[in-house]
């Protein structure tokens, strides 16, 4: 596919993918006209970069997650180390998460407390 194509299938603006390309997340074929041709597996890998700087991911911590996801191709390399990593990174977020709603329920109850007093 085209790269306008994979831009309008992935969401992802062309020129993020020129860029997810021109650090080496993303393959492409260069035809005669000098248009880039993507193959089917790269909406599914653009989607999954996508996907990890929604999250927070360096471009730089995607290039070494996204050969363990399967997207990059066969997995090549042990990924333990790394999943592990991203496996902390995750129990980071939950806790954080936590920690939000915690605040959030606390404040609720706080504005309710005040809402009661000034009724009374």
């Amino acid at each position: 596919m085209k790269i306008g194509e994979l831009s309008e299938r992935s969401g992802a603006s062309a020129r993020s993918i020129r860029y997810y390309e021109q650090v080496g997340l993303l393959r492409s074929q260069r035809l005669s006209n000098g248009y880039r041709e993507f193959d089917d597996d790269a909406l599914r890998t653009v989607e999954t970069i996508k996907t990890l700087l929604d999250l927070g991911f360096p471009t730089e911590l995607i290039e070494r997650v996204l050969p363990c996801t399967g997207d990059a191709g066969p997995v090549e390399q042990d990924c333990g180390v790394l999943m592990q990593r991203v496996t902390e990174i995750r129990d980071e977020m939950d806790a954080k998460a936590r920690r939000l709603t915690e605040t959030r329920d606390a404040l609720s109850r706080f504005l309710a407390q005040a809402e009661a007093e000034r009724a009374a």
